[in-house]
C-alpha cells in the first residue's frame, strides 16, 4: 500500500537538448510503496523523465527531491544512486555467473560474506532462478536474463526501483510470468516503483497510478480506472483504448443528461453541458453491444443505431468489429458471438450503448487544465 509520504518529487523539471525542450514536468511525485506507470507513444519523453529521476541525465532546470531533500544541494547524487535501482529493456549483465551478477550491486556497495550470500539467495529464489546460479549470463534466455537483472536490482533493497520497458523484448509467456512475479514482489517488499512503458495492459496490471505522457509533458495522472474511463482529452482517450470518439454539439439539455448532434444523429449522454457547447463523446468498445436486428423495445440503452460492418479484426481472445452507423462505432465481441451473429464485412447490425457509458469531454479545444492535484495525489 502506498502512503501520503512522497519518496520522490519533481518541481518545475525541464530538459533541453540541442536547444529544444524535450521535457516539461511542473510537478510529479512517487509515494511510499506506490507503483506509478508512465505510458505514452515512442518519443513521448518517458525514458528522458526516467533518466532525469535516476540522475543519469542532468535537467536544464528544476529540482528532484528525495525524501524531502533536494538532490545535489541537500543530498549527494552518489548517495541517492546507492538507494535506488534501475532495470532497462536489455538486461545488461556482466560476463559472469547468475550468482555473481545478482551479487554485483551488493559488492559495489562494500558488502561481503554471509550478508551478500543471504540476500542473493533470497532474490534468486523469489525470481525463480536459484537453479541457474552457476550458469553463465551468456547462456541465459531473454526471460532468464531479465529475471537476473531484476534480482540484482532488488538485492540492494532499493527504496525506489526504476523500470524502463523491462518486458518489451520478451515473448508473451515469459512476459506474463515475469509480470506476475514482479507484481507479487513489489507488494511483498512495499518497494516504490516508477515504470515506463508504451503498453497500457502492463500499466493496468501493475500500477496504482498511471501518468499519460506526450511530447515531453504529462497530460493526465490518476488511478487506472480514472484514466481508462475518464480520459482528460482526445489523445489520452485514444491512447488508453477508447475506440469510439465522437465530436458533437449539444442540442438539448434534460437536467443531468443531454443530447448532442453527431453527424446529424442524436446521442444521449449523462452529464452537464450547455446547449450549443462542443463536446467529445467517448465510448469504450466493451460498452458497445451488437445485435442482429434493431431492439428499441425492452432495452435500457437509449443510444441504438444501425450500421454496416466495415472491418473485423482478430485481437487474440476477442474480435474488434468496426461499424459505420453514420459515424464510426467500435465494439469488442467474443469468437462465440462473432460466429453466432455471423458477423462479417458488409453485414447490417445494431449497435447500442447506455448514456451512462459515455464519457464526456467538454470544450475539447480548451482542455488544458491544471494537473497539480491529480499529479501529486497518492493512491
Amino acid at each position: 500500500m502506498s502512503s501520503d509520504r512522497p519518496v520522490l518529487e519533481t518541481r518545475d523539471l525541464r530538459v533541453v537538448r540541442g536547444g529544444v525542450e524535450v521535457l516539461d514536468i511542473s510537478e510529479f511525485a512517487v509515494h511510499e510503496g506506490e507503483v506509478v506507470c508512465v505510458v505514452g507513444p515512442n518519443g513521448a519523453g518517458k525514458t528522458t523523465l526516467l533518466q532525469a529521476l535516476c540522475c543519469l541525465l542532468r535537467p536544464s532546470r528544476g529540482e528532484i527531491v528525495f525524501r524531502g531533500q533536494r538532490i545535489e544541494t541537500e543530498y549527494p547524487v552518489l548517495q541517492y544512486r546507492r538507494r535506488v535501482a534501475m532495470v532497462f529493456q536489455e538486461a545488461l549483465l556482466f560476463d559472469s555467473t547468475v550468482y555473481n551478477n545478482v551479487a554485483s550491486g551488493l559488492k559495489l556497495r562494500g558488502l561481503h560474506g554471509s550478508k551478500v550470500r543471504e540476500s542473493v539467495e533470497e532474490q534468486m529464489e523469489r525470481f525463480g532462478i536459484a537453479h541457474l546460479r552457476d550458469r553463465s549470463a551468456r547462456k541465459l534466455s531473454g526471460g532468464e536474463a531479465q529475471r537476473t537483472s531484476l534480482a540484482r536490482a532488488f538485492a540492494i533493497k532499493p527504496e525506489i526501483i526504476f523500470l524502463d520497458e523491462p518486458f518489451a523484448s520478451l515473448d508473451q509467456p515469459s512476459r506474463e510470468s515475469l509480470m506476475d512475479d514482479l507484481q507479487r514482489i513489489l507488494k511483498r517488499t512495499n518497494t516504490a516503483a516508477f515504470f515506463a512503458t508504451h503498453d497500457r495492459i502492463e500499466a493496468l496490471r501493475l500500477a496504482n497510478r498511471i501518468a499519460v505522457m506526450d511530447e515531453g509533458t504529462i497530460l493526465q495522472v490518476g488511478t487506472p480506472a480514472e484514466v481508462m474511463n475518464h480520459p482528460a482529452n482526445e489523445f489520452v482517450a485514444s491512447f488508453v483504448g477508447v475506440e469510439t470518439i465522437l465530436h458533437g454539439i449539444v442540442i438539448e439539455q434534460n437536467g443531468g443528461s443531454f443530447i448532442a448532434n453527431v453527424s446529424t444523429t442524436r446521442v444521449e449522454a449523462v452529464g452537464d453541458a450547455n446547449v450549443g457547447e462542443h463536446v467529445l463523446l467517448c465510448v469504450r468498445p466493451e460498452n458497445v453491444v451488437l445485435a442482429t436486428r434493431r431492439q428499441d423495445e425492452g432495452v435500457s440503452s437509449r443510444n441504438v443505431y444501425q450500421g454496416k460492418v466495415k472491418k473485423v479484426i482478430p485481437m487474440g481472445p476477442y474480435f474488434k468489429v468496426q461499424l459505420d452507423c453514420g459515424f464510426p462505432i467500435t465494439s469488442y465481441v467474443t469468437a462465440h458471438s462473432l460466429e453466432g451473429m455471423s458477423i462479417q464485412e458488409g453485414k447490417t447490425l445494431t449497435a447500442s450503448f447506455k448514456a451512462t457509458a459515455v464519457h464526456v469531454i467538454r470544450n475539447p479545444q480548451s482542455m488544458e487544465q491544471s494537473l497539480d492535484q491529480s499529479i501529486n495525489k497518492g493512491h
